[in-house]
Parts: C-alpha cells; sequence; structure tokens
C-alpha cells in the first residue's frame, strides 16, 4: 500500500483535495478529524489536568484551548505529548482498516506534517498551495478568526515555499474547483498506472 502525506498550511485547500480524493476511491485519513474525537474522548482528562478549565461536559472546548495558548505559546509543547500518540494510534488502526480493504493507496492528511516529521511515514507527499493573498482571504473568513490568531498559526507552520521545495507533488488551489480536481485526478491516475510499492506502511506504521 503506497502512503501519501496531504499537506499545506492553514487555508490552502487541504479539505478540498481530501475530497477529491476520496470521490476517486483513495481511502483519506484526516488527522483534524481524529483530534476533534479524541476531544470527546481519551484525550479529555489529560488535557483538563494540562489546561485546567478548558473542558465543559467531558469533552474539550476547542475556543477555551484555543485561548489558553494564545495567551501562553509554550503550551503547545505539552498539548502535542498530549494528543500526537493518541492520533498515531488512532491513524495506525484506520490505515490497518485500509490495508485489510485491499486499498493500493491511502492518503493521510496531516497539517503539519513536515513540522511534525511526519514524511518520513510515508511515501510521497501532496502539497497544496494557494497565492499568499488568497490564502489570507480564506482564512480571516472563518467564524471566530483573527489576525493574531492567523499569525500564531503561521508561526507554527513551515512556510509555503519550503513545503512546495520539499514535495513530492504541488497541487495549485488558487485558480477553479475543476483545476484543482484535475490535478488531483492526474496524480491518482499516473500513479494507478504505473503502480508503485510503498515501503512506508511495513516499516512504520506495523
Amino acid at each position: 500500500m503506497l502512503l501519501i502525506g496531504l499537506t499545506g498550511s492553514i487555508g490552502m485547500g487541504k479539505s478540498t483535495a481530501a475530497k477529491r480524493f476520496l470521490a476517486l476511491g483513495v481511502p483519506v485519513i484526516d488527522a483534524d478529524a481524529l483530534v476533534h474525537e479524541l476531544y470527546s474522548g481519551p484525550a479529555t482528562a489529560p488535557i483538563e489536568a494540562a489546561f485546567p478549565g478548558t473542558t465543559v461536559g467531558g469533552k474539550v472546548d476547542r475556543q477555551k484551548l484555543a485561548a489558553a495558548l494564545l495567551a501562553n505559546p509554550s503550551g503547545f509543547k505539552r498539548l502535542e505529548a498530549i494528543v500526537h500518540p493518541l492520533v498515531f494510534h488512532a491513524e495506525k488502526t484506520r490505515l490497518m482498516e485500509a490495508k485489510a480493504a485491499n486499498a493500493s493507496i491511502a492518503v493521510l492528511e496531516i497539517p503539519l506534517l513536515f513540522e511534525t516529521g511526519g514524511e518520513k511515514r510515508v511515501d510521497m507527499t501532496v502539497v497544496v498551495s494557494a497565492p499568499a493573498d488568497i490564502q489570507r482571504l480564506r482564512v480571516l473568513a472563518r467564524p471566530g478568526m483573527t489576525e493574531e490568531k492567523f499569525a500564531q498559526i503561521l508561526f507554527r507552520q513551515v512556510p509555503d515555499a519550503e513545503k512546495r521545495l520539499r514535495a513530492t507533488f504541488v497541487v495549485d488551489t488558487g485558480a477553479t474547483l475543476a483545476e484543482t480536481e484535475a490535478q488531483i485526478d492526474k496524480i491518482v491516475a499516473d500513479l494507478r498506472a504505473q503502480p508503485v510499492t510503498g515501503k512506508a506502511y511495513e516499516a512504520y506504521w506495523l
């Protein structure tokens, strides 16, 4: 099974790309979605212990947690130490399910792929990218987003230019949806036409 790491900075179109991979029959494991699940389960108690007052009704309140991190950015390392091992275990479970279903390609959608060294656990990477002005408009249009939050997020992410240099494939999401989808269609078609045996699954996930 060939593993693709799908990544890109905030507002670059990861979700759009993931939907296209799914439409093409490629399973996608979404790290952010797994975090949402964990915030209603196993991660709740340790996060409350590390960041008192950030959970409500047995679930992590993302706004309260974001406010705590904005006030004290050093807390990111504590949060990552709690969440990353749980996410890794959940990803491994989903990959095993994809393998059991005879998937030849699987996508791991990981926003902080390069930042966490996650590229070592996949066979190739797809980076979604768009011009900075388009990214800015998309991000600031999100509910609750502020200039300060946007700046903090960008500070924690590898710059887009560096991601592009390190990518196996770059998907330009700055134009139309149809053009974005066509780029992903070509990547999948090329990989299926000349099947590449991946090594990452056996090396890092078994």
